[in-house]
């Protein structure tokens, strides 16, 4: 890997994904790597500007990485993941998910709630749950293992705020991250 010229880490609800770049700036070559993996490769390309897309994780997320001349033989480059800047894609993301760190049987367990689908993961699997409407709200339960889990949605009762998620584990209230 000479020619890397960025790298960015995006959070998806499959887990953090690593997306590298490799741009021969004399060849044109362009070589993308995800999660250490080759996925595209070209040689010779004749124009060192452009775009490139392909995609990401189990959900299969479109990225694009543009390729721009700033000046003279000096380049930029930017990651856009469905669309948006990665930046403007993972603000809008920390609304639209919820994401704990648990730690059960001596592993780590990243859990991603998908609050527009109500969908959970866990270390990038997607879970089999149950929901279920209770006085205050709503519960969604599903296992980590033989470890009962449930996420609690309650009504903050302020309007900007909206639902409050809260993750149970084994009767333990798991704080919330922000990956």
């Amino acid at each position: 890997m000479t020619d890397l010229v960025a790298f960015w880490e995006v959070a998806l609800s499959d887990g953090i994904h690593k997306i590298e770049f490799e741009h021969g700036t004399t060849s044109g070559k362009r070589v993308i790597y995800v999660d250490g993996k080759e996925i595209m490769r070209k040689e010779w390309m004749f124009k060192l500007v452009g775009k490139e897309t392909f995609v990401v994780g189990a959900a299969k997320t479109k990225a694009t990485i543009n390729i721009d001349a700033v000046s003279g033989f000096a380049y930029e480059y930017t990651l856009e993941i469905d669309g948006k800047s990665l930046k403007k894609y993972m603000e809008n993301r920390s609304k639209t998910t919820n994401t704990w760190i648990v730690h059960l049987d001596d592993t780590v367990c990243r859990v991603v709630l998908e609050k527009d689908t109500m969908d959970v993961w866990c270390n990038g699997k997607k879970m089999e749950t149950a929901g279920e409407f209770v006085e205050d709200g709503t519960e969604t339960h599903f296992s980590i293992g033989a470890h009962d889990c449930c996420i609690k949605a309650v009504s903050s009762g302020k309007r900007r705020e909206g639902i409050v998620h809260t993750l149970i584990v084994e009767d333990r209230e798991i704080p919330a991250t922000l990956q």
